[in-house]
């Protein structure tokens, strides 16, 4: 599982270390059977997320629950559709190079500010990336919900 969150230098060619614990975790794949995405692909499948302002990221395991979420939609349908260009349209298939690096897509590093630094949010089964002080902003207002929603429970 993804755990945690770490600030990387992002350098100039717009790489970013990966930790190793997120890099085994993307490449463990299912248990069950493999579906058709699950490959020998090393790498992380990563896209601008529909929840926030940063990209969104896993393994194939990732890719796939989002397959499943569209193939739930009739063909043809607008919310399949909407899905369909938003996920497969903007997902990117990001490969490990030697030293645990991904290559960030330029369009997205300019749409999320990414440009020296980068944090790399651990969100059980996938992880965000955030510009650092995108994130500190983002933090505060869940952190406000998180104890909203725990007084309701009565925790």
């Amino acid at each position: 599982m993804f755990l945690s969150h770490v600030e990387k230098q992002l350098d100039a060619k717009r790489r970013l270390l990966i930790p190793q614990d997120f890099r085994t975790t993307a490449n463990s794949g299912s248990a069950g059977p493999k579906a058709a995405t699950s490959d020998a692909f090393e790498g992380v499948y990563c896209f601008a997320s529909i929840e926030a302002d940063c990209l969104e990221g896993g393994g194939a395991e990732f890719f796939d629950r989002y397959r499943q979420l569209i193939e739930s939609y009739a063909v043809g349908s607008p919310a399949r559709r909407a899905l369909e260009h938003k996920i497969y349209g903007g997902m990117h298939r990001l490969s490990f190079d030697a030293a645990g690096r991904i290559t960030l897509p330029d369009s997205l590093c300019v749409k999320f500010g990414l440009s020296d630094k980068a944090l790399i949010v651990g969100l059980y089964d996938r992880f965000q990336i955030w510009e650092p002080t995108a994130y500190a902003a983002y933090q505060a207002e869940q952190d406000a919900l998180a104890r909203e929603v725990l007084s309701q429970r009565g925790a």
